[in-house]
């Protein structure tokens, strides 16, 4: 494709690899098989009751607790890197991708759309290699609609994310907080980079 930019790029897709920096943690099999049940069952608009979704859970591995509510729609990538503690709400449209371990408390509330995202990749090599972390959300925690938490995060107990924020650091217990990185900017290529191409 043609560049309408003057500036070459560094970026090198072609030298990523999808086995370094990503334990998977379980057999292809289980995987394609989760993937099956996910997508008739979790993805589906109708609303299976969430007992049925616990059950299944917990059979690929995950440790979930009692009184669990999953609206329809719910996308958990990895349930065997999955912890649920008791009383949690997981609203419609939810995006689980964990990666890595991904621990919800007790009395957690996750609403519609929230992108619980524990999936990066690093974007200061060429090559963008994996950059994954684990999500803990204390117990009490509000995760506002619409709002994405990133890899390496932990949100305090009782804390209170509004509705869109986007979270890339930890939250201190008992806060409500807004955030969003519409004011973030750095440069992207350190000098070691800019000097290789």
């Amino acid at each position: 494709m043609k560049n309408t930019s003057n500036i070459q790029s560094r970026v090198r897709l072609a030298d990523f690899d999808a086995k370094l920096g990503l334990d998977r943690g379980a057999s292809k099999f289980k995987e394609i098989i989760w993937y099956f049940i996910k997508i008739t069952i979790f993805l589906s608009a109708f609303p299976y009751p969430s007992s049925l979704k616990v059950f299944l859970l917990r059979a690929f591995g995950a440790q979930v607790g009692t009184n669990i509510t999953l609206k329809p729609r719910v996308n958990i990538h990895f349930p065997w890197k999955l912890e649920i503690g008791d009383h949690v709400w997981i609203g419609e449209e939810s995006c689980l991708l964990n990666f890595e371990k991904l621990i919800i408390g007790d009395n957690v509330c996750i609403s519609q759309r929230s992108y619980l995202c524990g999936g990066n990749h690093d974007y200061r090599k060429p090559s963008m290699p994996y950059r994954n972390g684990p999500i803990t959300l204390n117990n009490g925690c509000w995760i506002g609609a619409c709002s994405f938490i990133g890899p390496n995060v932990v949100i305090g107990t009782d804390a209170v994310i509004t509705a869109g924020s986007t979270i890339t650091s930890n939250i201190e217990p008992n806060i409500v907080c807004r955030k969003s990185n519409f004011d973030f900017e750095k440069p992207r290529w350190n000098q070691d980079i800019l000097n290789q191409i």
